[in-house]
């Protein structure tokens, strides 16, 4: 049995090392078919002045009786409900994949409703919204979804040769990959934070320029990163990619 899904911060976010005295927060946005607690070794890497918040989208884990959301808007209104209370002191987004894009067009909408603009943005393995998406990646098939998955490596790739496994995922992966698919890039204003993009160098998912391009949905500065390991690289290489965002982050919780 299903239950309505729920926009209260408690239902979305995950906080795994409360620090109530933290001067910023870093909240995580995690990639197709995935959960928050691809982030839940990442507090332990950070510097003690920063939080890091999950984000969980509904369906899948503690949040499994939930009904999966299959429209990116929806998604994305959804989410910034969630995060706004979240707002009182620096924030700083961070987004894996589909991550990357549910976490700017988050971004978008909150500074659409007049919050304050994050302190940055990271996104990682993720071409810039505006690069035209190829219309030849089709999930309609379960192995169409294995091929595409063992394709891009991880951890989960080999999570899911377990066949019950894959039928509990399914429906979750199904739904995702229909967000990745759906999505249009609408113009508007362009971002107030800077942008940090990272990749893996053994990426075949993505490539520098179409991540360079992100460049051009910020007024701010733009970097780019590339870090060992391919598209799951985040699995591969956390320390040196947490080392790297607090870096970038060091600034502003020292002016705050």
């Amino acid at each position: 049995m299903t239950v309505p899904h729920s926009t209260a911060p408690g239902a979305w976010l995950r906080r795994y090392v409360p620090r109530a005295d933290a001067r910023l927060r870093l909240i995580c946005f995690p990639h197709a078919g995935g959960s928050a607690s691809a982030f839940r070794g990442w507090p332990e890497l950070l510097p003690p002045d920063i939080e890091l918040l999950a984000v969980q989208y509904p369906g899948r884990q503690d949040r499994y009786a939930e009904p999966l959301i299959g429209d990116f808007p929806s998604l994305v209104s959804d989410a910034a409900r969630a995060i706004l209370p979240c707002l009182d002191r620096p924030v700083a987004f961070f987004g894996h994949s589909l991550g990357a894009t549910v976490a700017y067009e988050v971004a978008r909408a909150l500074r659409a409703s007049g919050a304050p603009a994050l302190s940055r943005l990271f996104v990682s393995a993720r071409k810039a919204p505006s690069v035209p998406r190829p219309d030849t990646v089709r999930f309609g098939t379960e192995e169409q979804i294995m091929d595409y998955i063992r394709n891009l490596g991880g951890s989960g790739a080999t999570l899911l040769e377990d066949p019950d496994l894959l039928q509990l995922m399914l429906p979750m992966l199904r739904n995702d990959f229909g967000l990745v698919a759906s999505y249009r890039y609408v113009r508007g204003s362009l971002l107030d934070c800077p942008v940090t993009a990272a990749i893996g160098d053994k990426d075949g998912s993505v490539s520098e320029g179409e991540v360079r391009q992100w460049a051009h949905h910020t007024a701010r500065p733009f970097d780019l990163h590339t870090l060992p390991g391919g598209h799951f690289y985040t699995e591969t290489a956390t320390d040196q990619l947490v080392t790297l965002v607090a870096d970038r982050l060091s600034d502003v919780a020292r002016r705050r």
